[in-house]
């Protein structure tokens, strides 16, 4: 990595709100274990839709959530199965993706295994960039490391921590006590370089690995034009011939880097930059992009895949527990206007300034508490206290926007409040507080009925919670 790029590193921004692509976008080839022709495409997908693989070509055409969970097999790649399909080595394709800050696609597949193309993600970030992305109105999910998440494995001397920073930064070591590789290291100090410093990386193996993969069956597409074969001992000429033959070539020969004779290597440090690329993709499986320092001395998909269900693990621990984060200086995903435009109340009853997250589940909307508040010369004079049934009111319309959001025209809606249960007012609300509002649906919707758990919170602290449910009803 350049010195000026280290210099400047600290200049980017990660994307703050959602991205898919602009139309889909098809790529094709042979998939690099199974050997099956395949072809693929990206297609755009909704908000909060996140990676999805859909294999076209079986029945049904089932959809494999691309997630560390749906993990079934890391015998050389990645693979992921569900709903009864698999799709094998998923870890380029998501690189690419994660590379490029894209948050919500559909990748359909007509075969077992995205196309290898030249066995890196660049085959994939070319057609993606050239279609272009398209900004999406909510905000990237991200995952902040909140402390030190570590993975290690004392057998294969492999280590990967994760560590708080708010960018996205990896380093990679690799040592295989070979005297071709010796040891490597590999960094990207921010996402954005990944196109330029990283994406182009190829896979690699040894010369010593090739027979055991062909008589495992696997890498069955894999020739002399994805891949690195690494030379790492003498190798006759009879050994060359039989090589030849096993890789349907006329000749293969050593070159004096110690790689054999398919390509030249595109950086000193290729296959440790590989490794990161592999590392940022199998790390795309805990479903949210993040927000971290991440170190890996020796990493390889077993030890990524769990390294990765170790991060999710952690994040579904905070999801669970954690105070809803505000950030002023956040572009909200709803500001006064499109609230204004969703609900019917208005002053002095439209009770929410913004809505800062909005997903299928979850919303979460704020409430800056002045002393120009309407209620606050009737209520309490000389001692302002915001009325409790106001702190509901203002809850009961932040989950009608997360109700309204379940259909396409909410303007054509109405939602009305129909009952609450299990109350609690735990500390005063006063001018000057910023509360924030939180309703997730405790059941999915049904006959338009929805069930809601809320909480407010000023300065991280629950100041009222509440149990709600609600009807979405159409206008006349």
């Amino acid at each position: 990595m350049s010195h000026f790029s280290l210099l400047t590193s600290h200049f980017y921004e990660m994307n703050d709100k959602q991205h898919t692509i602009k139309a889909p976008v098809t790529v094709s080839g042979i998939g690099l274990h199974t050997g099956v022709q395949a072809t693929m495409t990206f297609c755009p997908a909704p908000i909060n839709h996140g990676y999805k693989f859909q294999r076209i070509d079986l029945p049904g055409q089932p959809i494999v959530d691309a997630d560390v969970d749906n993990v079934v097999d890391l015998s050389r790649g990645t693979t992921i199965e569900q709903n009864g399909a698999r799709v094998n080595t998923v870890e380029h394709t998501l690189a690419a993706l994660v590379g490029l800050q894209i948050d919500n696609v559909l990748i359909q597949l007509d075969g077992p295994e995205p196309p290898i193309m030249d066995g890196s993600s660049f085959e994939f970030i070319k057609p993606l960039q050239e279609i272009g992305l398209e900004e999406q109105n909510a905000l990237r999910n991200y995952f902040e490391i909140p402390d030190e998440i570590r993975y290690v494995d004392n057998a294969r001397a492999v280590e990967l921590a994760a560590l708080p920073l708010n960018s996205y930064r990896l380093t990679v070591m690799v040592d295989y006590n070979s005297p071709v590789l010796g040891s490597q290291h590999a960094s990207l100090t921010h996402i954005d370089q990944f196109t330029s410093e990283i994406a182009s990386s190829r896979t690699f193996c040894f010369l010593h690995e090739l027979e055991a993969l062909y008589k495992s069956n696997l890498i069955k597409g894999g020739d002399l034009s994805n891949a690195i074969v690494v030379v790492d001992r003498v190798v006759s000429d009879e050994e060359l011939d039989d090589l030849a033959t096993m890789l349907g070539k006329p000749k293969v020969a050593v070159k004096k880097e110690g790689i054999l004779n398919n390509v030249d290597l595109r950086y000193k440090n290729e296959p440790a930059r590989h490794k990161l690329l592999d590392l940022v993709g199998d790390l795309a499986l805990v479903g949210r992009p993040l927000k971290g320092q991440i170190l890996a001395a020796r990493p390889g998909h077993a030890a990524n895949v769990a390294f990765a269900k170790r991060i999710k693990k952690k994040m579904m621990e905070a999801h669970t527990s954690a105070v809803p984060s505000y950030d002023p200086a956040r572009e909200p995903v709803m500001d006064i206007n499109k609230i204004a435009a969703t609900l019917p109340h208005r002053y002095p009853f439209l009770l929410i300034d913004k809505i800062i997250h909005l997903d299928a589940n979850t919303v979460t909307g704020v409430k800056n508490v002045t002393m120009n508040e309407p209620f606050f010369p009737g209520h309490f004079p000389g001692n302002p206290v915001m009325p409790g049934v106001l702190q509901i009111e203002a809850m009961a319309q932040t989950g009608g926007i997360l109700v309204l959001n379940t259909v396409p025209d909410p303007e054509n809606y109405w939602t009305y409040f129909l009952g609450i249960e299990n109350c609690r007012f735990r500390r005063m609300v006063k001018p000057g507080d910023t509360i924030i509002f939180k309703c997730d649906l405790t059941a999915p919707i049904k006959r338009g009925i929805a069930k809601m758990s809320g909480k407010a919170y000023v300065n991280g602290k629950v100041v009222m919670e509440a149990e709600m449910s609600a009807s979405i009803v159409k206008k006349n």
